[in-house]
């Protein structure tokens, strides 16, 4: 009983003195962080510049008791990260929000080590490939959205228009039930009869030519899939003996009309667009007869090389992929069709790079980079662990890097050149004939596949399409 009574007491003690040490409710120091942040420039003699925030408007409590006079690192370390804001810089200090799908390069350093410590060989990669794979794909969460796919789909078809060695078709192509993907297929022009006239496809008394296909989802640059670039590439594409089709970003372009613009904002975007790129594929391998299914590649730049990716997550038939200024190990993109899934978190935590080799290893793969980006760090980071991993199949030499580092972001005319040569190589395309002068630059109007009124059945909001979306879970 006496021992009862001594452990009470001691704790009563502990109680009081606990509670003596805490400071009165109202005693918390508060302080609006610019001006805290403002006191600690002046304090370290350093430039502190806030993004995408305004820190007058955000207090911080116990805010001068943060502050660590021997270290800058700690005290900014204290003062923003229980506000979920973050720091970089030496002389001049950034503060931002924090980013989950960014990180630092010296973090995708130890990250890209660490990962390689979990192989030493082809076997141990090979495990780790599978739970890879299996993880990314459960991330995705595209099951449901394949099931939900339209039993019967419409399928909208403009005229087949004829240029210098190509053809455009657009299409517009239903998807889950009254919702359209729109895009154009590239293709190589027939052989001209006499007087000029083409052959028709139909009409053509041999069996076709088995042709490569190149899918190429779009970026999110200024105007979509209907800017010079993207033109450029497809129609070289087709010159080159390849039938090549592209597709609107969920929520840009013809989609925008369905769903606005700001259901590209939506975390289901990621698996809209995924489900997109698979269903366009599959459409067209069923639909022509000069598809070649060994010879299947895709490319796109910055979103669309994250798409691109994707689609080589969900149909293992593609022989090649060359994705473009992304696809990094310190950033997973920052729009939510590109991270609204987490898919790098998959088997224990991972990154595009690794996603990519797992999706492709040891078949072609070219990724393209420069130095005005974030895949400055291709050269010394990205490469040679994706080297590492083609090695284990005595296939280095087919990943490779073209590195720009006067470059910009973007799918430039040097970037491009490129891609051809890659798939001229890897495809056995006519590379003679990768002449952009020679493709015929449309306008916006002429690539779309609704010329007019959409389909009656086409949804006609965001707020239909997520009623579609919730019956599939």
């Amino acid at each position: 009983m006496k021992r009862i009574h001594c452990i009470l007491y001691m704790a009563c003690c502990f109680a009081a003195v606990s509670a003596a040490a805490q400071p009165a409710p109202g005693n918390r120091f508060v302080r609006p962080l610019g001006e805290v942040l403002r006191d600690v420039g002046e304090r370290f003699g350093v430039r502190i510049a806030c993004k995408r925030f305004d820190p007058d408007t955000m207090q911080i409590v116990y805010a001068d008791f943060r502050v660590r006079p021997y270290s800058l690192p700690e005290t900014l370390d204290g003062l923003l990260h229980p506000l979920d804001l973050v720091w970089s810089g030496a002389g001049k200090i950034t503060v931002q929000p924090y980013e989950y799908y960014r990180r630092t390069p010296a973090d995708g350093e130890k990250l890209l080590a660490w990962l390689l410590e979990q192989y030493a060989d082809r076997t141990a990669w090979e495990q780790r490939r599978e739970a890879l794979l299996e993880g990314v794909r459960e991330a995705l969460d595209l099951g449901p959205f394949l099931r939900g796919l339209a039993a019967v789909p419409d399928v909208v078809l403009g005229p087949e228009v004829y240029h210098d060695g190509y053809t455009t078709r657009n299409y517009a192509l239903e998807t889950l039930p009254g919702l359209y993907v729109c895009g154009t297929v590239y293709a190589p022009s027939g052989p001209p009869l006499p007087g000029g006239r083409m052959i028709s496809r139909g009409r053509r008394p041999h069996a076709p030519v088995r042709r490569p296909l190149i899918v190429s989802p779009s970026g999110h640059w200024a105007g979509g899939r209907y800017r010079a670039d993207q033109q450029m590439r497809m129609a070289t594409f087709a010159r080159m003996g390849a039938v090549a089709v592209d597709m609107d970003i969920f929520g840009w372009g013809e989609s925008e009309r369905q769903v606005g613009r700001e259901a590209h904002e939506a975390a289901y975007s990621m698996q809209v667009q995924a489900l997109w790129a698979k269903a366009v594929t599959d459409w067209i391998v069923a639909s022509r007869r000069d598809i070649d299914t060994a010879r299947m590649a895709a490319t796109g730049g910055s979103g669309g090389a994250t798409h691109a990716l994707l689609l080589a997550v969900t149909d293992g038939r593609f022989a090649a992929l060359a994705p473009v200024v992304h696809l990094v190990s310190h950033f997973d993109g920052g729009c939510p069709c590109e991270s609204g899934r987490p898919v790098t978190l998959a088997a224990g935590g991972s990154c595009m790079p690794e996603i990519l080799a797992a999706a492709m290893a040891p078949r072609p793969v070219l990724a393209v980079s420069d130095g005005g980006d974030w895949t400055a760090t291709y050269p010394v980071l990205e490469y040679p662990f994706l080297r590492r991993i083609w090695d284990f199949y005595d296939a280095g030499g087919q990943v490779r890097n073209v590195h720009f580092p006067d470059g910009r972001h973007d799918y430039g005319v040097d970037k491009r050149r490129a891609v051809y040569a890659f798939f001229a190589e890897t495809l056995g395309l006519d590379a003679s004939q990768a002449d952009e002068a020679r493709v015929e630059l449309l306008p916006e109007a002429a690539l779309r596949a609704f010329s007019g009124e959409l389909p009656a059945t086409a949804l006609r909001s965001r707020t239909q399409l997520e009623q579609i979306i919730e019956k599939l879970k």
